[in-house]
């Protein structure tokens, strides 16, 4: 019985930061799924940011891939990896918006996956390959008001794999920033962890049209 308890003990206290934010241990990834119109408004309208101008027709991007612990997450880990190149975040522009995003999500999560910066890119493409963009909301062409609810299962219905607590829609001042989309090392569709599975509580939310 001590035994069990000692074992139950060690299983619930948190590693110590210099063991938990390792390169290439975590347990479970995070793809965040920026509503970019949202974004623009709330920042990227105040830096000019270029992706916010009129005409691009942007909906969902990708802010990140991230690796989780079943309790916590990773992050500004220690790596032996080589940084990429502006070439390297170049590249991610089309899902990410800007190779500063992706140059910042690799800095504070991607050496956090154990893979070369390459590799991480790489799989970051993959895993918002896996996601199907509802036809309604990737079709947008008006803003409309809906509640949190309602962006989950029009996502659940394009993605049949994906369960309920495997996603969570993110908001702020009554508008969507992102959803968060649970995934295995794999790729594979899974369940967050109670730390990430916490959605909206606003009863609708303001979707703008893309630009």
């Amino acid at each position: 019985m001590r035994a069990m308890i000692l074992a139950l003990v060690a299983l619930l206290t948190p590693l110590p930061l210099a063991a938990r934010d390792s390169a290439g241990r975590f347990d479970y990834y995070v793809l965040a799924l920026s509503w970019q119109p949202t974004w623009c408004s709330l920042t990227g309208d105040d830096r000019a940011a270029p992706e916010c101008a009129a005409g691009t027709g942007t909906g969902f991007t990708v802010h990140g891939l991230w690796p989780q612990h079943e309790r916590g997450w990773p992050r500004d880990c220690v790596t032996g990896e080589r940084d990429p190149s502006r070439r390297d975040t170049a590249t991610m522009t089309d899902i990410m918006g800007s190779s500063g995003l992706a140059w910042h999500q690799w800095r504070k999560h991607g050496r956090c996956s154990g893979l070369s910066a390459g590799g991480y890119f790489d799989l970051t493409r993959r895993a918002a390959a896996a996601v199907a963009i509802p036809p309604v909301l990737a079709g947008l062409d008006r803003a409309v008001t809906l509640p949190p609810a309602v962006i989950e299962q029009a996502f659940l219905e394009a993605n049949p794999a994906m369960e309920a607590d495997g996603i969570t829609v993110q908001c702020r001042q009554g508008v969507l920033t992102e959803l968060r989309i649970c995934l295995t090392r794999d790729l594979e569709p899974r369940a967050c962890a109670p730390d990430v599975r916490r959605d909206c509580s606003q009863p609708r939310l303001l979707m703008e049209a893309p630009r």
